[in-house]
């Protein structure tokens, strides 16, 4: 496999910065995931040889970098990236090669020639490091930079370079390792480099270790010599590795032990190493995880069209791993414990997806990551589905589509939150892919991705080289005509921090449809402005009863950004029709109201099965979405929600439960939700009580969820076994000898207990918070005062609460216990109206409690007033405004901006609580219930 990597061109191992200058569709600043300096193009990388020596228990590493570079443009010096705590004593600049004129010119080749270096400087505030020379060299004077180091190792981190222990079991010793944990730009951290994912070139990684540890790298191990002057430590020396960035760099130095199974398997073109390494009295619990990864690099292989590109593959579960997520160094993954040991196989398939996309194909600059990440996710999900494993990842897209529905839906996507933003625009992203996967047909859409692996392999590569690839093939097939790119249909959903909403009206006498595409709100007021001027590349794949075909995703007709479109020769008037089946693009529909009332009876039949469960599941998450928005009655939406009845796939229950939470919030403080909490009982009763209290040992992970999920919300109604249930837990903790040396409760018992228990029950949980030994997790203080405050239905409780942490000013709880009790009021009619109350009748004393603690101030104010929902509500927020209008100082724009919120909540519930209230009369009475 080496001789490939040896036979590349040179060329691919420099850069080509001139030919790479176009910009992509996504490449918007709002996507950069990273700010960083940039360096300067004058000298770029061909090669790197680096020396570590990591010095674990001592917690200091030092090191030595020989950088083979160009130079692409005549400059006197060199720009590196270098921490500003990596200390760097020694530079020398030797030059091997003249620049392209003067080799012409000579005859014989010139004698290495050291070049003096003039001085060194760190650019301030920039992790920039500048190599002044004693002359400017040309274009195409090639030089060795070697550079000696030396560094801290961290263990109270996962970047860089860093150190972590553990306990040996046996022997009772601390045990050191070092990892790294480039990504996305930390090997800076490290060594003097370039830093940035367009420079990718191969490595000679030497690391220096005592001889009882083992060093992984990225490549097999090459040789092992002596270290000179330390009998007890060998150097040992890697692979040279394929052409890569930075980031990819991976070394390991422990004491751990590894599986001894040799996948290497000639007959199945599988002629690689997998090793699993842990601690060794942790090993055993990795028995599965080489068998995972065997089958999802089997699956990347044919989804990529290319041989996995390294000949060996390390994973590493790690014990106190820090990082948010693994780290997908080339050839050496590390993982938390927990990761690695649990039955999903979900962290194994994506990691091992950045090694083709992200390694192998690298993304130029960060702001071409997030279109890195989101292919990486669809085809993680592709992956974890095509292995059929019992994991939620069956449920992919269904439940990452309703938190994206749900964001983009806002009047205001993201908030401030720039976290927030690049996390669903790379979700956005990732279903365009699976979109594009069914509109051109899996064939097309694999060729044409394999296409672009081949071309950008070893190598970097723009957003648009992927929609390029896609089109060149579409229209290689016959599958797109010459006016359509998958450019531009990727460009009118990536580009845009909204989706659109589908509205389909029939007209039964002329046997047409109407489509109408409009951007899709679902917080009020719906006055987004230029909400006008959104337009998608729509595909409108169409179901009709008559001719039931639900493996056919080729589109009647796609919306080239066209506000409106009428098909004709659609089914009869007795016939239902289904646009976007299978959630085939992530945009919910409307239908007219018999079009809606057809699939509603349609679904309570046993023909019900016809339809796929993922598009029983859209069907009632659109109608409930779209009547929470005030597009669709709530009679019409309820009445989806019929079939549940006779429903058993926990696929089509999903959408419920975020409809009983949201409708549930939205009603609470009105008299329909007495009568609201009676339907989810005798809702999910039933299926709670089929599917049993204890898991089965053959239950796939969504059963499970759907028990549990059941259960939780069958407590907040007011179930009464399950009440019971959690009391009787709770009892055991109040009658223990010292209830303050740990909780016995389970965390889903203690909710129920406070809210519909006895206040003896919520004053035992008080105290507990107020007498929590500092020697415990903070964690469980913190949940335990989370439902203290947020889960009680009497205004008593929340009373003293307030009581003892603002008037009394107890000393056990801090202004973060405050604020976070603000905060968990909001989530009910009872917490926030008391809240109200609370600071209506004390207004004078908090006030002056909080004039020196702002932030306190407005978060009172903001949860107090902000979050009613009805006309006494508003009659409420607005007597006290007027009341005390000019003593709001810094929270008067809260107390504007909510009165302005409150009057269009109220507005809904004028219209929609009355139809709500009808529809469950006539539901609680056809089902011999009482309220």
């Amino acid at each position: 496999m080496l001789a490939v990597f040896k036979a590349l061109p040179l060329l691919i191992l420099l850069l080509s910065v001139e030919a790479r200058h176009r910009r992509s569709i996504d490449l918007i600043a709002a996507h950069s995931l990273i700010s960083d300096s940039r360096l300067p193009r004058e000298v770029t990388p061909n090669t790197y040889n680096l020396h570590l020596e990591p010095h674990p228990s001592e917690g200091h590493f030092s090191g030595r970098v020989r950088i083979n570079v160009t130079w692409q443009e005549p400059t006197d010096k060199i720009t590196l990236h270098a921490h500003e705590d990596l200390e760097i004593f020694k530079i020398i600049v030797t030059q091997f090669a003249a620049d392209d004129e003067t080799e012409k010119a000579s005859s014989t080749p010139l004698p290495p020639t050291e070049i003096r270096v003039l001085k060194t400087e760190r650019v301030p505030k920039k992790p920039l490091y500048v190599i002044h020379l004693e002359k400017s060299a040309n274009r195409g004077t090639q030089c060795e930079v070697d550079l000696t180091f030396k560094g801290r190792l961290y263990n109270d981190t996962s970047e860089g370079l860093f150190r972590s222990s553990y306990i040996d079991p046996e022997t009772k010793t601390l045990k050191w390792f070092v990892a790294t944990h480039f990504r996305p730009n930390l090997a800076r951290r490290v060594f003097p480099c370039f830093d940035e994912p367009a420079y990718k070139v191969p490595f000679v990684i030497n690391v220096a270790r005592h001889k009882s540890m083992v060093a992984l790298s990225n490549m097999p191990l090459e040789t092992t010599e002596k270290m000179e002057g330390k009998p007890d430590w060998v150097w040992d020396r890697f692979q040279q590795t394929p052409p890569m960035s930075t980031f990819s760099v991976g070394v390991v130095v422990s004491e751990f032990a590894n599986t001894d199974y040799n996948t290497t398997d000639e007959e199945n073109n599988f002629n690689f190493e997998i090793r699993v390494w842990a601690r060794p009295d942790f090993i055993s619990a990795l028995a599965n995880v080489t068998d995972t990864v065997r089958k999802s690099i089997k699956i990347l292989e044919e989804f990529w069209g290319c041989a996995y590109p390294l000949p060996k593959i390390d994973l590493l579960a790690l014990p106190n791993y820090q990082a948010t997520r693994p780290a997908d160094n080339w050839g050496l993954l590390l993982f938390k414990e927990s990761e690695l040991s649990g039955r999903r196989s979900w962290h194994v398939s994506q990691e091992l997806a950045y090694q083709w996309l992200g390694t192998l194909a690298t993304p130029f600059w960060w702001s071409d990551a997030h279109i890195n990440n989101a292919l990486a996710r669809y085809v993680t999900a592709y992956t974890t589905v095509k292995m059929e494993t019992n994991e939620s990842f069956n449920n992919w897209p269904m439940t990452m589509l309703y938190s994206i529905y749900y964001e983009f839906s806002k009047r205001y996507p993201h908030g401030k939150s720039t976290a927030i933003k690049q996390d669903s625009t790379s979700a956005k992203t990732e279903l365009v892919f699976r979109m594009l996967n069914y509109t051109l047909g899996e064939r097309t859409f694999k060729h044409g991705l394999q296409k672009f692996m081949t071309d950008r392999q070893y190598k970097t590569f723009f957003g648009d080289d992927i929609w390029n690839a896609l089109t060149e093939q579409a229209k290689f097939d016959n599958v797109l005509d010459d006016s359509m790119t998958v450019n531009a249909i990727a460009a009118s959903w990536i580009t845009k921090d909204r989706l659109p909403v589908i509205n389909v009206t029939r007209d039964y006498k002329k046997k047409t449809v109407s489509i109408a595409q409009r951007v899709y709100l679902r917080e009020r007021p719906h006055d987004v402005p230029d909400q006008e001027k959104f337009v998608w590349w729509i595909p409108i794949i169409l179901i009709r009863q008559d001719k039931m075909n639900f493996t056919n995703s080729t589109p009647t007709i796609w919306m080239r950004k066209e506000r409106e479109i009428t098909l004709t020769n659609v089914p009869s008037s007795d016939n239902f029709i289904i646009v976007n089946p299978e959630e085939i693009g992530p945009f919910p529909v409307n239908y007219d109201v018999k079009n809606w009332n057809m699939l509603a009876q349609y679904l309570c039949t046993e023909n019900r099965i016809k339809i796929p469960v993922n598009t029983r599941a859209k069907l009632l998450h659109d109608a409930w979405n779209l009547a929470y928005a005030g597009d669709l009655s709530f009679a019409t939406a309820l009445n989806m929600t019929l079939f549940l009845k006779h429903e058993r796939e926990y696929l089509a229950w999903d959408p419920v439960f975020t409809l009983i939470d949201h409708i549930g919030r939205h009603i609470d403080s009105s008299a329909v939700h007495k009568k609201f909490q009676t339907y989810v009982r005798l809702l999910l009763t039933p299926l709670y009580e089929e599917l049993g209290d204890e898991p089965k040992d053959d239950d796939c992970e969504g059963k499970i969820h759907l028990r549990s999920s059941s259960k939780v919300f069958l407590c907040q109604a007011g179930y009464k076994p399950c009440i019971e249930e959690a009391q009787a837990a709770f009892k055991k903790w109040m009658e223990i000898e010292n209830p303050d040396e740990g909780n016995p409760v389970s965390n889903q018992y203690i909710c129920p207990v406070f809210k519909w228990g006895t206040n003896e029950e919520w004053e035992f949980g008080l105290q507990r918070v107020i007498k929590f030994p500092p020697n415990r997790k903070q964690n469980e203080r913190t949940y335990l005062l989370k439902t203290l405050a947020g889960c009680p239905n009497e205004a008593e409780k929340i009373e003293r609460l307030l009581n003892i942490t603002i008037l009394e000013q107890n000393g056990n709880f801090t202004d973060n216990d405050v604020y976070l009790i603000f905060s968990m009021l909001t989530g009910s009619a009872n917490g926030y109206t008391t809240l109200f109350n609370f600071l209506k009748k004390n207004w004078d004393t908090i006030k002056v409690r909080f004039e020196g603690k702002l932030h306190l101030w407005n978060s009172l104010i903001t949860s107090a007033t902000t979050v009613f929902k009805t006309q006494e509500g508003l009659d409420m927020v607005s007597e006290l405004y007027v009341q005390r209008q000019s003593e709001f100082g810094t929270a008067d724009f809260v107390i504007e901006k909510a009165l302005k919120n409150i009057k269009e909540e109220t507005k809904w519930s004028n219209d929609n609580l009355p139809v709500i209230e009808k529809w469950l009369d006539e539901y609680l009475q056809a089902n011999n219930a009482t309220k």
